[in-house]
């Protein structure tokens, strides 16, 4: 284990490991620290960090097993002591680690008696076992075990099919997650506007890869996704809608008294398009139920009639009611009686 005084740095944004430790093979823990950040800074980078560092990180796992010999998933094999049901649980939990890409396939091809382990598997070259005595199967009598297996890389989560292949084929549980479980925590220190917060993560890996390294891996990711808006640039219909747009910013926010006049003009469409719901004031359950129907503008809105919007799930007479309101006392218009 390694343990590090936390020290805070008032002027740079830093990090550190304050503890590091290897539980098992298959167990490693590392605790983190980010300092100093504003109010509010610790919470949106660590929800961001702890969501990156459970689903966007890639790992490795046997997804599928052969057998010509295994009738069913459910059956038991004379001398083996586990079902094939319990043999593929084992299968799933085997922790690897590699870098390819697509699948591999690896193989087991054991003579009983005696006991099945990772150390058995016949793996590619790319692929390596981290704890080589998971076990597998026990054999009690002299038979050939021989199974089939397909190794794969990607992130997150996938159920197996819930059916058998004609072929002896049976999918595995594919938890390609490396990360176990990951906390942020917070510390604050400080008075008024001087008030700043430690972040402090905590990470549990499956032993591919380190926590440090699990770290870095999210925080390149997150990286990533953020890059292409720093690399934006303008296309001439977006130029329009800007243009566009101008005529609708000049408008007081809500000052409508006068909208009628003003959407008669010869702009009135585009500044209906301009005119988003959640500047209406509407309740929250009406305005819901309206963006789950793709209604996001006034322009939107008054494309629908009251019949058509009695048609969306969930909406009521008293939702009709509370848009007529807003209608009558913001812009002095009425929904048609028929689309416009």
């Amino acid at each position: 284990m390694i343990r590090e005084e936390v020290s805070v740095s008032t002027r740079t944004l830093q990090w550190k490991c304050v503890e590091s430790r290897a539980d098992s093979k298959r167990r490693y823990y590392g605790r983190f620290i980010l300092s100093p950040l504003m109010k509010g800074q610790a919470d949106t980078i660590g929800i961001a960090m702890r969501r990156a560092l459970l689903g966007e990180i890639e790992g490795t796992c046997i997804t599928r097993a052969k057998s010509e010999k295994i009738p069913h998933e459910y059956s038991t094999i004379v001398g083996i002591e586990e079902s094939v049901h319990e043999i593929l649980i084992n299968l799933k939990e085997i922790v690897l680690r590699s870098n390819l890409y697509g699948t591999r396939h690896a193989s087991i091809c054991v003579r009983g008696p005696g006991y099945v382990t990772a150390q058995d598997i016949i793996s590619p070259p790319s692929v390596e076992i981290v704890d080589t005595t998971q076990h597998i199967a026990s054999l009690t009598e002299p038979i050939d075990l021989c199974i089939g297996l397909q190794i794969e890389r990607n992130h997150g989560y996938r159920m197996k099919i819930p059916k058998n292949s004609q072929d002896g084929s049976y999918f595995i549980d594919a938890v390609f997650m490396p990360v176990r479980n990951a906390n942020h925590s917070i510390h604050s220190y400080g008075t008024g506007n001087e008030k700043q917060e430690i972040l402090f993560l905590e990470i549990w890996t499956n032993g591919s890869l380190t926590p440090k390294e699990a770290l870095h891996e999210a925080s390149r990711n997150l990286i990533d996704l953020f890059i292409p808006f720093l690399h934006t640039e303008h296309t001439e219909e977006e130029d329009k809608i800007i243009e566009d747009n101008q005529n609708w910013v000049s408008l007081p926010f809500f000052s409508f008294h006068d909208g009628l006049a003003k959407l008669r003009k010869n702009k009135k469409e585009i500044a209906l398009k301009f005119i988003f719901i959640d500047q209406s004031e509407l309740p929250p359950r009406t305005y819901n139920c309206l963006k789950r129907s793709n209604i996001h503008t006034l322009l939107d809105l008054l494309n629908k009639s009251k019949e058509d919007l009695m048609k969306i799930e969930h909406f009521r007479v008293e939702d009709i009611k509370d848009i007529l309101g807003i209608l009558q006392k913001h812009f002095a218009i009425d929904l048609p009686k028929n689309k416009l």
